[in-house]
């Protein structure tokens, strides 16, 4: 039997648009200036949350996990977000500290996928990175908490409000928990779709022995 279900999902489409090309022979030796270069694209073709990305992880018994991020950066040293320790994210990476990242940006038909083993942050550096967001990111913080059980809706209004109150009257106020991790790359993949289905697949992978530390392989779509 069809489905109301069955029936929207048959109705949808991919990429109900025109595709930029990609030419992988004119790409970057490096990841990043690629990575860069199609977020900024992203961002001029309108992609909603562009820096929103999927973030995969393993807890100790080797369960995958994944969640949506805010990425806060992405240097020469890696892809940088920023969690409690005590999430579930948190205590996941600090018992197996390897992650992956996913970005999809249909609007260009676009995917970046990031893998690597997780470097934590220095508190300072987390400081720096919380102060430097909003007072909501901040009061958000505060509160803590995050992944434990929540009893009621009231209780985090309550928690809230208060952090709220805090972050407004103490802006430099600490969050203990608060942790910037960095994904150390050593895969870097990049998907251009293509409405013939020939898909663009580049990958980058980490290769110490090579000049620009990275060797480039096209993969089948």
């Amino acid at each position: 039997m069809t489905t109301d279900f069955d029936r929207a999902l048959r109705s949808l489409r991919v990429w109900d648009t025109a595709l930029p090309a990609f030419d992988p022979a004119d790409a970057p030796p490096g990841p990043l200036a690629l990575f860069h270069d199609w977020f900024t694209a992203a961002v001029a073709a309108g992609q909603s949350e562009p820096h929103t990305p999927f973030l995969a992880t393993a807890d100790e018994d080797g369960r995958p996990d994944v969640r949506v991020v805010m990425l806060h950066g992405a240097d020469a040293r890696g892809w940088h977000f920023a969690s409690h320790s005590t999430s579930a994210k948190g205590r996941q990476l600090a018992a197996r500290p390897e992650a992956a990242l996913g970005f999809y940006w249909p609007v260009q038909g676009r995917q970046v996928r990031v893998r690597g083993r997780v470097a934590t942050g220095t508190p300072e550096e987390a400081y720096e990175d919380l102060h430097a967001r909003t007072t909501g990111a901040l009061a958000a913080a505060l509160v803590g908490r995050q992944s434990e059980v929540l009893d009621s809706p009231e209780t985090l209004a309550e928690a809230s409000a208060a952090a709220w109150h805090r972050a407004e009257a103490e802006p430099d106020a600490p969050a203990p928990t608060w942790t910037p991790y960095t994904v150390v790359p050593d895969e870097v993949e990049f998907f251009q779709g293509d409405e013939r289905r020939r898909h663009v697949r580049l990958r980058y992978r980490h290769d110490p022995s090579t000049p620009d530390g990275w060797t480039r392989e096209l993969l089948w779509p």
